[in-house]
């Protein structure tokens, strides 16, 4: 997971070829990072949702928060629920690893409220893209590089998927708008893991990047987790692996 990666100019910032699968405005979030000192996580923020064929991200509609931007890749959660309460609105929960130069370190706890409905679709939705996911994984993810500008606001298919039975599972009924044109940016650099879709294409000379994702895998018995193996060894960095040696 990423903290203040996933903005640009107000709006939600994707990355070369990731499509927005769902969007919904209204929601709120929270975070429990025990041990932690980090001012962003404390209180829940009001914003925006975006489901994408790679991750999930918070963006917050308060541009004074020190909290901007949330990403969560799938291969990062873990201990996913969906929650529906007696009183009160219904809510998803779940645990998250920091990843590697993600802005933050550890593992914590976040829950994200849907106030108008909708929670339990998303979800759904949401643990259904990352078991496809998990079937593209193949090699650790290196360590995550903030995507740099130029951006560019891309045209409709980022946030419109197409209509094939790989897309199926996704809730259009429930979620049916689109998130503001003006509101999506796009970078010129490929996914870090990949995504749901393996035909979408990485930029030229990106294929090393667009095909690097965790040695994570789904099991049958328990739904709601992605597993990564213990003892997993990431590549360094591209500027450590670059260096001249003397």
């Amino acid at each position: 997971m990423s903290l203040n990666t996933a903005h640009a100019n107000g709006g939600v910032l994707i990355y070369f070829n990731e499509r927005i699968l769902l969007f919904c405005d209204g929601v709120e979030m929270g975070f429990e990072m025990p041990g932690k000192s980090m001012p962003h996580f404390k209180g829940q923020k009001k914003g925006r949702i975006y489901l994408t064929t790679h991750r999930v991200i918070f963006n917050n509609k308060d541009n004074k928060d020190i909290l901007q931007s949330f990403s969560i890749p799938f291969y990062c959660m873990k201990e996913v629920e969906l929650k529906q309460p007696v009183f009160g609105a219904n809510y998803i929960a779940g645990i998250v690893n920091a990843e590697s130069g993600g802005n933050w370190q550890g593992l914590g706890k976040w829950k994200l409220w849907f106030n108008s409905g909708g929670a339990i679709e998303f979800g759904q939705a949401m643990l259904q893209a990352g078991r496809l996911a998990s079937n593209n994984m193949r090699d650790p993810p290196p360590p995550y590089t903030p995507p740099t500008a130029p951006f560019y606001q891309p045209p409709p298919p980022a946030y419109a998927p197409p209509q094939t039975a790989m897309y199926a599972f996704v809730p259009y009924q429930t979620f049916p708008s689109a998130p503001p044109a003006d509101g999506v940016y796009m970078s010129q650099a490929p996914p870090p893991y990949p995504g749901i879709d393996p035909s979408l294409p990485a930029p030229p000379g990106a294929s090393k990047a667009a095909e690097a994702a965790s040695s994570a895998y789904y099991s049958n018995g328990n739904p709601h987790d992605l597993y990564i193996p213990s003892g997993v060894q990431f590549p360094p960095s591209y500027d450590e692996a670059t260096k001249k040696t003397t």
